[in-house]
């Protein structure tokens, strides 16, 4: 059975805290696994929260901040001890070239060969290496090179049985009216798609860590299902959110508003707040958002919402 859902592994910010790891976060997506922004503590999280690393299929790092990369190593070196059979791609800013060499060859270990590469420019907008998903990257506004990632899965079609009934479409013409656009029904019409279905659209999951508010963010974001997205201020300190090129809950809130997103998740919270403050981040960002939001914890299971029945604006 096919399952999709965000593991969060760590949410803290720079200093991780008694409650709260390093970032770290792993999308599973049918046969896909996807690690996010792997932290310090990253591998242990996994354990914690039994991922395996060979389920990791693809590695999207946003930036080099030692809180988004600095997990990178011993997930490196794991993936090698545990002899990971298939390729593991590893997307980051073509800027941070150096810092990627350096925690790809942090100490000494027996390589492996799996691991790919893909440096991103800022021009770049697709990820290339899966057909199923669809992965788009935009540059953020950060104080170093950052992208966001949109994972998304290509739209398809809802099979009606009352109008495959009604135009005599039956058995196989139904997989080759999918896989065709059109058939030949047994007296000689022809049926379309647009006939018998109605379009579904593909689910979306949006990550937008390090960055001020920028259209770039809303762009990533739009109409997804998900969007995961760093909140590390409260509103008393939206001066601090300005000057280190972050976010308040309450504009990642409006983020999500402005893109339509169905479900918020916040997370990446500055250390300076404990858990009397967390309600904050959600009255704050609901403010903005009337949607569902979660305020992320570590080792929690958040699933991605149902597809929805109607295409993303």
């Amino acid at each position: 059975m096919s399952v999709r859902e965000l593991v969060v592994l760590g949410t803290s910010s720079a200093v991780p805290t008694r409650n709260r790891n390093h970032n770290g976060y792993f999308l599973r997506w049918d046969s896909h696994g996807i690690l996010l922004d792997p932290g310090e503590g990253t591998q242990r999280q996994m354990r914690l929260a039994k991922i395996a690393a060979t389920d990791i299929t693809r590695v999207c790092v946003t930036h080099f901040h030692g809180d988004h990369c600095l997990g990178m190593p011993g997930i490196i070196q794991r993936l090698a001890r545990d002899r990971v059979p298939h390729p593991v791609r590893v997307a980051y800013p073509a800027e941070g070239e150096p810092y990627w060499r350096r925690l790809r060859h942090a100490s000494v270990f027996h390589d492996t060969s799996v691991i790919i590469g893909q440096p991103l420019t800022p021009q770049a907008t697709d990820v290339p290496g899966d057909k199923d998903l669809r992965i788009t990257t935009l540059p953020l506004d950060h104080s170093i090179p950052c992208q966001g990632y949109r994972i998304a899965e290509p739209d398809g079609w809802r099979m009606l049985p009352d109008r495959l009934h009604a135009h005599g479409v039956h058995g196989p013409q139904i997989s080759a009216l999918l896989r065709q656009g059109a058939v030949t029904t047994d007296d000689g019409r022809t049926v379309t798609l647009a006939d018998c279905a109605r379009p579904r659209p593909g689910q979306v999951f949006a990550f937008v860590m390090d960055t001020g508010e920028c259209p770039n963010a809303v762009e990533l974001a739009r109409g997804a299902d998900m969007l995961v997205i760093e909140a590390t201020f409260l509103d008393a300190e939206t001066h601090l959110a300005q000057a280190y090129q972050h976010l308040t809950a309450r504009q990642a809130g409006r983020i999500a508003a402005r893109a339509q997103v169905r479900t918020l998740v916040l997370t990446h919270l500055s250390e300076r707040y404990d858990h009397t403050d967390e309600p904050h981040f959600v009255a704050q960002a609901a403010q903005e958002f009337d949607g569902t939001i979660v305020l992320a914890c570590d080792l929690e299971r958040v699933p991605v919402p149902p597809r929805a029945t109607t295409h993303h604006p």
